[in-house]
């Protein structure tokens, strides 16, 4: 057993790290077998020496997050802990920089992640993005906060949000109402993203405005979308057809943002994704960014990121052949 100490800096930033009934020390205690403690203004840190020192080099990551006015929570410590594990944890840092847009509530929206980062980044670089990743990566909704942070520095006139209209592994028959209810259910999480950004009452006069637009796909064909920024959502559920037709919407001064999952695919076994197909073919195209976000950058609910692991690894087994699972994985 070692024992290391370090300076907090300020009691504010301390508080911040060690969290509500300091549950954020108690998780990296946890996961590192360390004991930390908090006298006069400095930390002791106990545990075997390699532990100690990822322990020491977490804690100094999150007192320099704080120390920019980040709030700490469990999805921070996590991140920071598997960011330590990879000696990586000098780049956190960075995530606190820069701001893609600021709320209706006034909260500021920021990369969580590395991998959110370089999506961002990639966002504002290029004319197209492409985000492949996993469920709460923030792909949807980082997409949407750019296009809002676009709308209002006048530099498009419409954000256009799209996806395709197919039921996820169930029949829900024929809905009640007219055609925009009966397609609602289908784009709500694009409304929820909208809501929180804007605001209701600013999302309701922008749409009446016909600056904001939210149809399924099919509803795209034929048009030329000029200064526009478009997200097309969960788009491993186009067809190879359907993406084409959607990318050749484009016109000038649009941006354009494609999202999806592609391990979450509805379409039927004889049918290629649509986006698995993009990924492929426009790689190397000049203009076209393409970002992998993994179950690193989830920022949801940890047990997102367990659950998410546990099908990879599922995934992993069936492909080497180490035994089926028990129940049939579509793809």
């Amino acid at each position: 057993m070692v024992e290391q100490r370090m300076s907090i800096g300020r009691m504010e930033e301390a508080i911040n790290v060690f969290g509500s009934f300091d549950e954020n020390i108690r998780l990296i205690e946890s996961e590192l077998h360390v004991a930390v403690t908090n006298r006069d203004g400095e930390l002791k840190i106990t545990g075997e020496a390699e532990n100690v020192l990822l322990a020491a080099r977490a804690l100094k990551a999150l007192l320099a997050l704080s120390a920019k006015g980040e709030p700490i929570n469990e999805q921070n410590v996590r991140y920071v802990l598997s960011l330590t594990r990879a000696g990586q944890e000098e780049k956190v840092a960075d995530l606190a920089r820069d701001v893609v847009c600021i709320t209706a509530k006034g909260r500021p929206v920021k990369a969580k992640t590395i991998g959110q980062r370089k999506y961002v980044e990639s966002i504002q670089k290029n004319t197209v993005t492409i985000g492949v990743g996993p469920a709460g990566t923030g792909k949807t909704y980082l997409a949407v906060a750019a296009a809002v942070a676009a709308f209002r520095e006048k530099s498009i006139d419409r954000i256009i949000l799209t996806r395709p209209a197919v039921e996820a592994g169930e029949r829900l028959g024929f809905l009640p109402g007219d055609l925009q209810s009966k397609v609602d259910p289908y784009l709500r999480p694009l409304y929820d993203a909208l809501f929180d950004t804007l605001g209701a009452d600013t999302y309701n006069k922008y749409l009446e405005r016909g600056n904001i637009e939210v149809a399924p796909l099919a509803y795209m064909r034929g048009r030329t979308l000029d200064n526009s920024f478009i997200i097309l959502d969960e788009a491993q559920n186009t067809s190879r057809e359907q993406m084409k037709m959607f990318l050749t919407r484009m016109g000038f001064g649009s941006k354009v943002v494609i999202t999806g999952d592609v391990t979450q695919i509805d379409l039927p076994a004889d049918k290629v994704s649509g986006l698995k197909e993009a990924v492929r073919v426009l790689r190397d195209v000049e203009g076209i960014g393409i970002c992998g976000l993994t179950q690193d950058d989830v920022v949801r609910h940890v047990m997102v990121q367990r659950i998410i692991k546990a099908y990879e690894d599922d995934e992993k087994r069936r492909a080497g052949g180490g035994g089926k699972p028990a129940g049939k994985v579509r793809r």
